[in-house]
């Protein structure tokens, strides 16, 4: 059996990731610079040749517009099966969502905890941290939020594997995968870029990380698109 194996993409980047605001569950489109960013990012996955048997991102617009330029590069739009799944979608912030970060990162949920910066809390406290501070009882607690995530990501990984192996690949969100690489091996990324791609393999029930926040297939594409430019 081939190894399974997800290439999982943070989503390019968007009109409130531009502005600083806290998206979640509300959803902005991707701006010009956005989709520049996945266009580098879907020509560096065709120049590195890879082979991809299934696509599936959140349900999330800013997934689905990021995925759809990836697979035009790729020149697989409508010729491999694509599935939205709600359970890879972004956290949910509750009233914050659409917030500046600066009020809820660096403002609110800082003094919540006493600390200077929300990157001095583990996923979990931040997670019920958001839900201390919710006033609309939407944010989603650490065990309801991990689940989902787990539940998503497995159920991807599992379907791959089920159908022989293979690669696949799956557009997310920054702290939704960070939170898969947490629930993996403890791992904290913060700041994933828009674009990156996160690299999983998956074998007898067990996720191993391969790489986070990789930045080369862009790198590549972008200067693809450079020299096209100077032609």
């Amino acid at each position: 059996m081939t190894k399974t194996r997800l290439y999982i993409v943070r989503h390019g980047k968007t009109m409130f990731n531009t502005i600083g605001r806290a998206q979640g569950w509300s959803d902005t489109p991707l701006t010009a610079e956005g989709e520049e960013g996945i266009h580098e990012l879907g020509i560096g996955l065709r120049e590195a040749g890879l082979d991809f048997k299934k696509a599936f991102s959140s349900d999330s617009g800013r997934t689905i517009q990021t995925m759809s330029i990836i697979l035009e590069e790729l020149g697989l739009t409508g010729k491999i099966p694509y599935i939205y799944d709600k359970r890879i979608r972004e956290w949910c912030f509750g009233s914050f969502d659409g917030a500046y970060d600066v009020d809820l990162f660096t403002g609110l949920l800082p003094r919540v905890f006493n600390v200077d910066h929300v990157h001095q809390l583990s996923y979990p406290e931040l997670a019920e941290g958001l839900v201390e501070v919710d006033t609309a009882n939407w944010a989603e607690s650490w065990s309801v939020l991990s689940g989902r995530i787990w539940e998503g990501f497995t159920a991807i990984a599992k379907d791959i594997e089920t159908s022989g192996g293979g690669n696949a690949i799956v557009v997310s969100h920054g702290m939704t995968i960070g939170t898969l690489m947490y629930l993996i091996d403890k791992q904290t990324p913060h700041g994933l870029q828009n674009g990156s791609v996160t690299v999983v393999d998956y074998e007898n029930d067990t996720f191993t990380i391969d790489r986070i926040g990789d930045m080369s297939f862009r790198e590549v594409g972008a200067k693809i698109l450079e020299k096209r430019r100077e032609a």
